[in-house]
């Protein structure tokens, strides 16, 4: 049986291949396989919850693109160096960025949650949790509607809906509201920014905390093969000198037999 024990310890390179093998420690091996598997799938909800933040920061960009764009043929068209017909073609490009703008922040999505139409505010009714640890407790869970409380990202929000380019005068006042919409765009997206760091950090340091289970799991459960190889060898000693034993054991009777018949 103990020869048996350690040829199955070395096929397999597990030492507790049954609880009884070594009890305490198959119940301790047993319970950290468990948070592994847990924070495991903690690990991939932060992969997708960055996924998620980086499809934010990806249509912030190109919205923020926009309202440059749109600055930019405002002030265009607030110089007194063009006529109107130029200030009209401006400003057919002004509504179309701007029904892009608005596009975007209607469309953007991940997984069916809308992004950018005020669905990740901190107040609105669908929430986005990521389950990251092992219990729910609060140091266990990454709400993205209170970390990244972003409001709806469209004209009307950035208040320049109502913007107009066709004028000299217009086009002045939509610099000025446009000037205020992208200083409301940068706050959002340092805010996005801060959070994508939050989560990168939270996802190496929870990979790192698997790791190091990991390895506790191992130390408890893997065979030391150069013990099992020695006790392997000494097993097939005994075995064989036993084997060997019985045989001389056999032989006796029959040496008796053979002195009985000589005399």
């Amino acid at each position: 049986d103990s020869l048996g024990g350690s040829l199955q310890r070395i096929a397999s390179g597990i030492r507790l291949n049954r609880s009884g093998d070594d009890i305490a420690a198959m119940s301790v091996s047993e319970n950290l396989r468990g948070d592994a598997i847990a924070l495991k799938q903690g690990s991939r909800n932060l992969n997708d919850g960055l996924a998620l933040v980086s499809m934010i920061d990806g249509a912030l960009n190109e919205q923020a693109g926009i309202l440059i764009r749109l600055r930019e043929i405002s002030s265009q068209s607030a110089t007194g160096t063009i006529g109107d017909t130029e200030r009209a073609t401006l400003n057919l490009e002004f509504s179309a960025l701007r029904s892009e703008f608005d596009r975007i922040a209607a469309t953007t999505e991940f997984n069916d949650r809308k992004l950018l139409d005020g669905t990740m505010s901190a107040s609105s009714s669908k929430t986005t949790v990521l389950q990251i640890g092992l219990d729910s407790g609060t140091n266990n869970r990454f709400n993205l509607n209170r970390e990244l409380n972003l409001n709806a990202v469209t004209s009307s929000a950035m208040s320049f809906n109502t913007s107009s380019i066709s004028t000299e005068t217009s086009a002045m006042k939509a610099m000025d509201s446009l000037s205020l919409a992208i200083d409301k765009l940068v706050t959002v997206r340092g805010r996005v920014g801060a959070v994508q760091n939050r989560l990168e950090v939270a996802f190496d340091a929870l990979n790192s905390q698997i790791e190091s289970i990991n390895g506790g799991i191992a130390t408890l459960r893997d065979a030391d093969l150069a013990e099992e190889f020695a006790e392997m060898t000494k097993r097939q000693v005994l075995v064989q000198g036993a084997a060997a034993m019985i045989g001389q054991a056999n032989l006796i009777p029959q040496s008796v037999l053979t002195l009985l018949q000589e005399q």
